[in-house]
């Protein structure tokens, strides 16, 4: 909690997009990309709906703060997944269905400074 008279805690919900996606062969059209992150943006704040940062979050709607950060392909999505997952990190892989694709990964709300540091690693953050 922050303390008296000190600026409240910024809370961030990175997303992570693949861009492969927007290009051949795939060419999905920006409505069904979009579509993509709000799925896995929902879906992480419902998951973790209990944990505080969410709860922080949620309460001031008009001051909610998303990054969107693409991703190369599918392969660096995974990889990414896979690295949060390890580092205990909470977050949602979005798979699209039927078909079962890897699109998007969304974490739950956070200090912006506290994972920065993973997506630096995958040059996903400048």
């Amino acid at each position: 909690m922050a303390a008296s008279g000190a600026e409240p805690q910024v809370l961030v919900q990175y997303l992570v997009l693949r861009k492969d996606l927007s290009q051949a062969p795939f060419s999905w059209p920006a409505g069904a990309l979009v579509a993509q992150a709000c799925h896995a943006a929902t879906a992480a704040l419902h998951t973790h709906r209990d944990h505080p940062h969410t709860a922080a979050y949620l309460q001031e709607l008009g001051r909610m703060r998303k990054v969107v950060l693409e991703a190369p392909d599918e392969t660096t999505l995974k990889e990414l997944a896979e690295t949060l997952q390890q580092k205990n990190i909470d977050h949602v892989l979005w798979l699209e269905q039927p078909e079962n694709i890897a699109t998007c990964i969304a974490f739950r709300p956070y200090p912006k400074e506290e994972v920065g540091q993973y997506l630096k690693k995958f040059r996903l953050f400048k």
